[in-house]
């Protein structure tokens, strides 16, 4: 069977229970149609690149999905009439990504880093060996 990953965007109003509900909802379709959900990821409350129907923010969710054509038609076709739902996409894939995706293993860098995104390993400014020193410019007085 074909491989898919199905994101889908829940409104921001939404508790995280709800957004669980609508993954387990998306999950039973797919099995009810004779497909799997080999990995759900819920990626939390992020902020839009810009509004969408009202909202700033929306809950991500991304679904990896061993299912026929016919069963991602309907997940898409009642994911497309449930009003929680402000967008959503699928995609077929050659093969699903072993581990966390992206979207969570750059969350796991941003808590490693610490609140204020220091990165400890950059030097301070007047440390830098790449820049000479500047000799004082002599048409300007002091």
């Amino acid at each position: 069977m074909p491989l898919y990953e199905h994101v889908f965007l829940a409104r921001q109003d939404l508790a995280q229970a709800q957004v669980d509900a609508l993954a387990e909802n998306a999950t039973t379709i797919i099995t009810d149609n004779g497909g799997k959900v080999a990995k759900t990821e819920t990626w939390g409350l992020r902020s839009l690149a810009y509004r969408i129907a009202k909202n700033r923010k929306a809950h991500y969710v991304m679904l990896d999905i061993d299912a026929p054509a016919a069963a991602v038609a309907e997940l898409e076709r009642q994911t497309g009439i449930n009003e929680d739902v402000i967008r959503f996409m699928t995609i077929r894939v050659d093969e699903h990504e072993t581990g966390p995706s992206a979207m969570m293993r750059r969350s796991e860098r941003d808590r490693e880093r610490g609140p204020r995104g220091d990165r400890g390993d950059r030097p301070d400014r007047g440390d830098r060996p790449d820049r000479a020193e500047r000799a004082p410019r002599e048409d300007v007085e002091a």
